[in-house]
C-alpha cells in the first residue's frame, strides 16, 4: 500500500501539510454528479458498480482531495437483516420499523459478500481506476444510529420510539444493537478484504442522548465494532486505520477516545483544540469545518480555515467539514477551501 500523506496523519505521523477529504464527497451540489444522477436512482448509483466509482472519483478528479470515499449509503445493509429500506428524495423510508422484542429476534446477521455483493464489486473496481493515487475509505453506519433509522423508520426530530426502546425496553435495545454490532464488524471487515485502505463508522445520531447514555449505547457498540473488526483476519492481514465520527461529540469527549478508533472525527460545534485537550495525543483527529462556512465568501473561509488549522497543530490532523456537504454548496467554494488547507498547512 502507498504510504499516503491521509494514511500517515491517520498514524499520527509527521506530514509535508495537511491532508484533505470531504465526508459525502458525492452530492448534488456537484453537476457531474447530478447528470449521473438524473439516468438513474439513488439505490442503481450503490448497487451498479460502474456507477458507483464513477461518482465515486468525480470529487477527487475536480479537487484532489487526499482520501476518496466509496458512494454508497449506511442503510444499505438493513434489507438483508430483514428491514425494508425506500429512497425516495426526501430521503430514506424504512416500511417496516422494528419496535418489538419479536420484530428483533427474527432480525438476521447476514453475510456481507452473499448480501451486498456490489458494494465488494465497486470497491475492487474503485481501486482499479485509483491506481494507487489516493487511498479508499469504506464505511458503515455505526450501531446507534442504524437503531434510529430501523426503529424510527427514517428521521426524527425527537427520536421518540428510539427512546422509547433505549429506555422503556432497555433489553430489547441492546439484542438489537448487538445484531447491528456484528452486521456492521463483518461488512467493514468485507470492505478491508476487497481493498479499501481506511473504514470509517458514522454515528450520525450518537449524540443524542446523555453522557451516561451515550457510554452504554453508542460508545458501547461502536467499541464492540471495533474489537470485532480488529480481531477479523482481514484487518489483521493489513491493519487499515479505523476512524470514528460522532455528530455532536461534545458531551462525550472524556469518553470519546476510548472508543478504540485511530481516527476520531469532530464536527463543527466545539473548537478542535478542545477536543486535542480533552482526549489527548493517542489518537488523531479529522474536522472540523462547519458546512455552511462554505457559502461565505471566498476570502472568509480562507480565514476559517487558518483558524482551524491554527488550533489543530501540525501532527494527526485530517482537514474535513464537521459534517456532510449541503447540497447548495457553490463548488467553488469547495475549491477555495481545498486552496487554502493546502496553501496555508504548508506553511505552518
Amino acid at each position: 500500500m502507498a504510504d499516503h500523506l491521509f494514511l500517515r496523519a491517520c498514524r499520527r505521523e509527521p506530514v509535508p501539510r495537511t491532508p484533505i477529504w470531504m465526508m459525502r464527497q458525492a452530492g448534488r451540489y456537484l453537476p457531474a454528479y447530478r447528470a449521473v444522477r438524473a439516468r438513474a436512482s439513488f439505490l442503481e448509483l450503490c448497487r451498479t458498480p460502474d456507477l458507483a466509482c464513477e461518482v465515486t472519483l468525480q470529487p477527487i478528479d475536480e479537487f484532489g482531495f487526499d482520501a476518496a470515499i466509496l458512494f454508497s449509503d449506511i442503510l444499505i445493509t438493513l434489507p438483508a437483516m430483514g428491514i425494508n429500506v425506500e429512497f425516495p428524495d426526501s430521503g430514506p423510508k424504512i416500511t417496516n420499523p422494528v419496535r418489538t422484542s419479536a420484530a428483533i429476534e427474527a432480525l438476521s446477521v447476514p453475510d456481507p459478500v452473499a448480501a451486498t455483493p456490489y458494494v465488494m464489486d465497486a470497491i475492487r473496481l474503485i481501486k482499479k481506476a485509483l491506481n494507487g493515487r489516493v487511498p479508499l475509505i469504506g464505511f458503515a453506519g455505526a450501531p446507534l444510529t442504524m437503531l434510529t433509522y430501523a426503529v424510527e423508520g427514517g428521521g426524527s426530530k425527537d427520536y421518540a420510539h428510539t427512546k422509547k426502546l433505549l429506555y422503556g425496553a432497555p433489553k430489547d435495545a441492546h439484542a438489537l444493537l448487538e445484531k447491528l454490532a456484528r452486521t456492521c464488524a463483518t461488512y467493514l471487515e468485507a470492505q478491508v478484504a476487497a481493498g479499501a485502505d481506511c473504514v470509517q463508522l458514522f454515528d450520525s445520531w450518537g449524540g443524542i442522548v446523555s453522557p451516561g447514555d451515550f457510554r452504554e449505547y453508542p460508545l458501547r457498540y461502536a467499541k464492540r465494532v471495533i474489537e470485532m473488526l480488529r480481531a477479523s483476519p482481514a484487518w489483521r492481514a493489513g491493519g487499515v486505520p479505523i476512524i470514528y465520527f460522532v455528530n455532536g461529540c461534545a458531551p462525550y469527549l472524556d469518553d470519546y477516545a476510548s472508543s478504540g478508533a485511530d481516527v476520531l472525527g469532530v464536527d463543527w460545534r466545539v473548537g478542535i483544540d478542545e477536543v486535542r485537550r480533552r482526549v489527548g495525543d493517542s489518537v488523531a483527529l479529522q474536522g472540523n469545518l462547519d458546512p455552511g462556512a462554505l457559502f461565505a465568501p471566498p476570502a472568509e473561509i480562507r480565514t476559517r480555515v487558518a483558524d482551524i488549522l491554527a488550533r489543530a497543530g501540525t501532527v494527526g490532523h485530517i482537514f474535513n467539514l464537521g459534517h456532510g456537504v449541503l447540497p447548495e454548496t457553490n463548488p467553488e467554494h469547495v475549491r477555495a477551501m481545498v486552496e487554502a488547507v493546502r496553501e496555508l498547512s504548508a506553511h505552518t
